[in-house]
């Protein structure tokens, strides 16, 4: 059982190198229960990599983790308490919506009853309950999208990571993912979630952090992020985005996390 009182996601010092390149850098951050972190950077900024140390996926070269209050180290403990969607959904072309869902269900130990209302409540949730039962091959990138964010969520875990939750969706299922994404915060589960779609974020994150060449170089709520540090003028996320990504730092130091 994780500790009750334990943050969803420490990090210390979280490092990853590939040779000579380092993709993630002496990565610090706190996430709280219950939270959406909106984990933004350009491409290339070491998003994925980080994801994916803290799904158990890769092992970092440096550096300590903890998610729902485990160590990364100890895959068996923590693979229970997380979900995980990266950018191009996890699912067998030969199955069904269904069949998917349920053999994802079976994975993660469901009771069969309980998984078959969790699997049509979602899928009727999504607009998918008629095309469940037609094979993913024939599915479009937004219908399998959505089977992959169900199956990320489908156990119900203490954390979810999702990267691009809302790729290749129209603007009706769009709305649909964000209302789910907030829905599922409203009742503790911890979003850890990535996307170029910035608006997404804005409207969701309670805090974002923006990694930069593998680098933590700036970590507030979305208000404060977006306010101009010198006139404290108003500005768009797009605005501090570019902003914060464009500017320099010295080599050696890390940028000042809270843009306030």
């Amino acid at each position: 059982m994780r500790p009750a009182d334990a943050p969803a996601i420490e990090t210390d010092g979280l490092t990853k190198r590939y040779g000579e390149t380092t993709a993630v850098s002496e990565l610090t951050m706190t996430v709280e229960r219950g939270t959406v972190y909106g984990f933004l950077g350009p491409n290339g900024a070491g998003k994925t990599t980080t994801m994916r140390i803290l799904t158990t996926l890769t092992r970092p070269t440096a550096g300590t983790a903890r998610v729902a209050g485990h160590s990364i180290t100890d895959r068996e403990s923590i693979t229970p308490h997380i979900g995980y969607l990266p950018e191009e959904p996890p699912v067998y072309d030969e199955l069904t919506g269904r069949e998917q869902l349920e053999y994802a269900a079976g994975l993660r130990d469901i009771p069969e009853t309980e998984a078959s209302e969790r699997i049509d409540a979602l899928l009727e949730r999504f607009d998918l309950l008629e095309d469940a039962h037609k094979r993913i091959e024939d599915y479009s990138k937004g219908m399998r999208q959505k089977v992959g964010v169900i199956q990320a969520v489908l156990h119900e875990p203490a954390v979810a990571f999702l990267d691009e939750p809302t790729s290749g969706l129209d603007p009706r299922a769009a709305r649909t993912m964000r209302e789910t994404i907030a829905d599922l915060a409203d009742h503790e589960m911890t979003i850890f979630l990535s996307t170029h779609i910035l608006p997404v974020v804005d409207e969701l994150a309670d805090e974002i952090g923006v990694l930069h060449n593998g680098t933590l170089v700036a970590e507030d709520d979305p208000e404060r992020l977006k306010t101009r540090a010198e006139t404290g003028d108003a500005r768009s996320l797009e605005d501090a985005f570019l902003e914060i990504t464009r500017e320099p730092t010295d080599e050696g130091h890390t940028r000042e996390r809270t843009l306030k």
